[in-house]
């Protein structure tokens, strides 16, 4: 399903990669922090080549509700407890001065993004404590910040406040970063070694890797796949809602998201571990808070995400490891992918132009281990990976196939064998193996987006096996079956 982002804007196109290069630096991702990234090593002389596995702005990027807010939930309250006061003000700092950068870029060179300043808000309909507590904490950190009862929201609530803060159109701003880059599109990497990363069709030999691609897929070194999980969340775009100046976000469990867009009105929530939805109606619950709040409005769009979710709550940004100085990457954003964007480009080109870069960004290092703050979020991952496997392993179809209705999809029994299978409404079968080709864990069903999803993870893949997110990097195999199309 395609964001509202799509509708409005026409990308430029790049050739996929069909020959074997030398540059100073390649990066792997064609999403906002790599564009940024390479505009950032242009301006520092360095000769930089961008490969991306679909189109620019195909990944995350262009499916963002694109707040840039150093506001992160209650984030720095969760920083302070775990991490210490210090390490919350690094973060804040960081955040703030990635806000600023932005706009400045944006003012500078004169791009046309939509680019809007507004007020971010948090806000709850129950008991106000936690956000006292984290406004408190914000003062001290030097944020903008004030409480308030006096919102755009449709329902009384207490709201946080972090004033001059912005949203824009993602896809605008790729399209004004491209300009003068080169990149090649629908060219995946397939292979890295050394220095020399491989596609289908051609290499790229670079000084400096740059893994700007959501999910790193190098499993050693790194070993991000340990370090981090992934969620999805949904969105509706909808036509004749209450207008809306600013941007709220629930810090409810199930709190929803609100962000103004043009004459539209971006309605968020119903988030999630990849792979854990196998009851659906995500998209339902958003349009049934639709019609309770603006029983007039239509939904003019309709998508979802993914985020990254690191154990500690900071993203890694920097080098692999000591043995790989050359290897860079950017994960783990949480669900705040535009400014950790903005921070990941500066302190990625810092480190491939061989800047010193600020004392503050020792904090996203990859190579860092905090144990208090990962410790709970660890053990959780461990267990999702392991029952991934087992269930793979030991647990049987669910199902017969023959009972499996149309329009559904499923873990079913066929021939004996364990399969994942979706019967379109016409009544063709669409079989896949269950076996995510990351790292084996069993692949469960989304009703919502009609994908397998891995949740061990976070790699999905369409009905037909087709890999649609990552870390794993191929699809699923495949052979004939008399019944529709079965791998395995």
């Amino acid at each position: 399903m395609n964001s509202i982002w799509t509708k409005d804007v026409t990308l430029p196109e790049f050739p996929a990669l069909n020959a074997h290069l030398r540059a100073d630096a390649v990066i792997i991702g064609g999403g906002l922090t790599g564009l940024l990234t390479a505009n950032a090593l242009r301006r520092a002389g360095l000769e930089t080549v961008i490969l991306e596995a679909d189109r620019i702005g195909g990944g995350q990027s262009g499916k963002t509700t694109a707040k840039l807010t150093a506001q992160h939930a209650l984030h720095y309250q969760k920083l302070e407890k775990t991490l210490g006061l210090e390490t919350a003000q690094r973060y804040a700092r960081s955040q703030l001065a990635a806000v600023e950068r932005l706009r400045r870029l944006v003012w500078e060179w004169g791009m046309d993004c939509d680019f809007t300043d507004c007020t971010t808000f948090l806000y709850t309909t129950g008991a106000p404590a936690a956000l006292e507590t984290e406004y408190a904490l914000c003062r001290r950190l030097g944020m903008d910040v004030f409480l308030t009862t006096d919102t755009e929201l449709p329902f009384a609530a207490t709201a946080l406040g972090l004033r001059k803060q912005a949203c824009f159109h993602p896809l605008k701003l790729l399209r004004a970063l491209s300009d003068g880059l080169t990149i090649y599109e629908h060219s995946r990497v397939l292979r890295v070694r050394g220095h020399t990363v491989s596609t289908a069709r051609g290499s790229v030999t670079a000084g400096k890797l740059i893994f700007a691609c959501h999910f790193p897929f190098l499993n050693v070194p790194g070993f991000f796949f340990l370090r981090q999980h992934q969620e999805r969340s949904y969105v509706l775009a909808l036509e004749g809602a209450a207008p809306m100046n600013d941007c709220y976000l629930g810090v409810e469990e199930d709190g929803l998201s609100f962000r103004p867009y043009g004459r539209c009105l971006l309605l968020g929530g119903g988030g999630h571990r990849t792979g854990e939805n196998r009851s659906g109606a995500r998209y339902a619950a958003l349009e049934q808070a639709a019609r309770r709040f603006w029983p007039r409005a239509n939904i003019a769009a309709r998508w979802s995400a993914q985020d990254c979710m690191p154990m500690d709550g900071l993203p890694c940004i920097g080098r692999f490891s000591a043995a790989h100085p050359d290897y860079l990457a950017a994960t783990g954003f949480r669900k705040w992918g535009m400014s950790n964007a903005v921070l990941a480009a500066e302190i990625l080109s810092d480190l491939a132009a061989g800047r010193d870069t600020s004392p503050d960004c020792a904090i996203f290092s990859p190579q860092r281990f905090h144990l208090r703050a990962s410790a709970k979020q660890l053990s959780e991952d461990a267990l999702c990976s392991a029952k991934g496997l087992t269930r793979r392993l030991l647990a049987p179809g669910r199902i017969p196939v023959e009972d499996l209705p149309a329009g559904r999809g499923g873990v079913v029994t066929m021939d004996g064998k364990k399969v994942g299978a979706y019967r379109s409404e016409d009544g063709l079968l669409h079989i896949v193996s269950l076996k995510c080709p990351h790292l084996g864990c069993q692949l469960e069903w989304n009703p919502d987006e009609k994908t397998w999803d891995c949740p061990c993870h976070g790699s999905r893949f369409d009905v037909d096996g087709h890999l649609l997110d990552g870390p794993a990097q191929s699809d699923l195999r495949a052979h004939r079956h008399p019944h529709g199309q079965d791998v395995e």
